[in-house]
């Protein structure tokens, strides 16, 4: 099976090309997302298996300002990739996000739960989910939420830099959802492609996060005790720790289909936090 990866860099990305070495990953030399018809070409050429969309812009208070250029990556491109897949007759398996919800209520969001984004991030990741249902090949998307790793920019990282500099941190303790390892992440997608190659039935919308659901400053104290750091955290409420983009107060996400459907379990965080904190520590 041949999987084009698109992707190189980033967190999902990495760990893809950690368990499937013999995927081709399409980086912004040779694909750039802000040209879609770039994308969908590199497709057509390669004649993959299957496509893993890993790629995406995640930087979601800067979406504020640049919303064409957000969408381009988060909509057009996704679009593109999933209508060139639709013509090849391969599946397409695409990343997106918990921010397509508006975080109201306390109780963990189901795949059928009605979409709300609250910013441009938000809005330009559903455009993406619908515009890969649009193409009407075979697709799946998936939602996954307060996603870590030992590389590139997370909040793993940067508390256990601000753990060692300081002894005491203010951290928002009224965002609640479930911290997910990109390992955990690209192992499901490989799953997912893989599954989908195999049986043209399967696809659709599925959520993946990781278990228990927590805080910010829960996960960031987890984050600490599992480092040997020890600052005193204070919890504090969003109105505290303003952004230009608003983020989702309620961030859980209901993971049983995924299980139903292709015997993916939703994962212990805490299990996915160790390995990634003794990568960042050897």
């Amino acid at each position: 099976m041949t999987i084009l990866v698109f992707g190189k860099t980033g967190q999902v990305a990495t760990e893809l090309a950690r368990i499937a070495p013999d995927a081709r990953f399409a980086g912004r030399d040779e694909a750039d997302l802000t040209d879609p018809a770039a994308c969908a070409a590199l497709i057509r050429a390669a004649r993959p298996s299957a496509v893993i969309n890993a790629a995406a812009w995640t930087a979601v208070d800067k979406a504020e300002a640049e919303a064409d250029a957000a969408r381009l990556v988060n909509a057009g491109a996704p679009g593109a990739m999933a209508e060139a897949c639709a013509e090849l007759a391969i599946p397409f398996v695409h990343i997106s996000t918990d921010y397509v919800f508006d975080g109201s209520g306390d109780l963990p969001r189901a795949e059928d739960a009605e979409v709300g984004p609250l910013g441009v991030y938000g809005r330009t990741k559903l455009e993406g989910e619908r515009a890969i249902a649009a193409a009407g090949g075979q697709w799946a998307v998936l939602r996954t939420s307060w996603v870590f790793s030992a590389h590139g920019g997370n909040f793993v990282k940067t508390m256990r830099r601000l753990g060692a500099e300081r002894p005491r941190l203010t951290i928002v303790a009224d965002q609640i959802g479930g911290p997910t390892a990109a390992a955990d992440i690209a192992r499901a997608v490989l799953t997912m492609a893989e599954a989908m190659a195999s049986d043209p039935s399967k696809g659709g919308i599925y959520h993946f996060a990781g278990s228990p659901d927590v805080s910010w400053a829960d996960f960031a104290r987890e984050i600490f005790a599992q480092s040997g750091l020890s600052p005193e955290v204070v919890d504090i409420p969003t109105a505290d720790y303003p952004t230009p983009a608003q983020r989702p107060l309620n961030s859980r996400l209901d993971c049983t289909a995924i299980t139903r459907d292709f015997g993916i379990p939703r994962p212990d965080w805490r299990d996915s936090l160790r390995p990634v904190i003794e990568e960042l520590t050897a």
